[in-house]
């Protein structure tokens, strides 16, 4: 039964509002590639636990979260345009391997803090961003199953509490499978958190949907 400190492995589809009123599949957690966290530590939206809370292996779920309890509303000021100077490499060259449009990249705050933006726009004297977090403005309808149930080792606990490199990581619960932060903050398989994860959505599998101007964007990583 699922409850605090226990290793759960689920499949999803992620569900949200179409442009035609038709729910749109906006990220996939499949048996190849679940999704796999330890229960109570923070590591997913709080709503989405409790849906999932005294479920078993093998029981199956279909929830909605609003946008309120999930990722907030889309704040147009999370918009920013910015010199494209700011994005240069050093060899004073635009880093276009790291900075296109619809890929995530790490941005420093004035007070030190490292946060994801998504890059919706390029021109050739700034880049737009999107500080807002992919999902925001969404409300998440997930539908899926119940994998496995385990108990989480001391080690995997104690991993989680006590990160070195990021909290929150995938495949083995307090098994940091890349770096947070870094120059591949976004990647094929994680892009921070899957979308059901409490900090920033994870790009497990296909994800997720830009809201700029009102386009669709996948932001998974090019190869």
């Amino acid at each position: 039964m699922i409850q605090n400190e226990k290793v759960v492995t689920v499949t999803y589809d992620l569900y949200v509002d179409g442009e035609n009123g038709q729910d749109e599949l906006m990220e996939r957690a499949t048996q190849e590639r679940p999704l796999v966290y330890c229960h109570g530590e923070g590591m997913m939206l709080k709503r989405f636990e409790q849906e999932l809370e005294g479920k078993g292996k093998g029981d199956k779920f279909d929830f909605t979260i609003p946008c309120q309890d999930a990722y907030g509303e889309y704040d147009t000021d999370g918009i920013m345009d910015l010199p494209k100077q700011m994005f240069y490499n050093g060899d004073n060259e635009f880093d276009s391997e790291r900075v296109y449009v619809g890929n995530i990249v790490p941005m420093n705050t004035a007070d030190g803090q490292i946060v994801n933006a998504q890059v919706v726009e390029i021109t050739d004297d700034k880049v737009t961003i999107d500080l807002n977090h992919p999902l925001a403005g969404e409300n998440l309808h997930f539908v899926g199953q119940i994998i496995d149930v385990r108990d989480a080792t001391p080690a995997e606990l104690d991993a989680i509490r006590h990160p070195h490199h990021c909290g929150h990581c995938h495949g083995h619960c307090g098994d940091c499978d890349s770096s947070c932060g870094g120059d591949e903050s976004c990647k094929e398989g994680e892009c921070g958190h899957h979308c059901g994860q409490d900090a920033a959505p994870n790009e497990n599998h296909q994800q997720c949907k830009n809201k700029h101007n009102g386009k669709h964007t996948c932001n998974r990583r090019k190869a």
